[in-house]
């Protein structure tokens, strides 16, 4: 029986500043050269003034949960040794929200308004997912 592959982000010309950054532990945001508004996910130009001027800028990567769920059930078979996980939004200190996991914790713990930091969990040579784990 073959075991069940976990699906991966397919890095396009767009994110591939974002994938490398994460494979060196940095975890970082757009920022647009004119008018300075950051912005997540990555994208060709700012969602503000439509500049196509943007810049990466590496983020701290502390935030504070917006909202979370916890996944009883896995969404894919390479997943169900993970059951229960904490997927979350984070809103980031920069400014703009993501989604992440919230690992190493027990999903009771987590709660609206916890702060988190990022970690990075290499899941194959060329993907570093950025997760996070509450400040303690």
């Amino acid at each position: 029986m073959e075991l069940a592959q976990r699906p991966l982000p397919q890095p396009t010309r767009i994110t591939q500043p974002y994938w490398d950054a994460a494979k060196e532990s940095r975890l970082v945001i757009q920022q647009c050269a004119c008018c300075k508004t950051r912005q997540f996910y990555p994208r060709e130009f700012c969602t503000t003034c439509l500049s196509d001027s943007i810049e990466w800028i590496d983020s701290a990567g502390l935030g504070t949960v917006y909202t979370y769920t916890v996944n009883r059930r896995p969404s894919n078979a390479a997943l169900s040794g993970k059951v229960p996980y904490v997927v979350a939004m984070i809103d980031l200190d920069e400014g703009v929200r993501m989604m992440a996991n919230i690992i190493d914790t027990p999903p009771e713990a987590v709660r609206i308004g916890s702060r988190v930091r990022v970690c990075f969990e290499q899941v194959s040579d060329e993907i570093t997912l950025p997760q996070f784990r509450l400040e303690v």
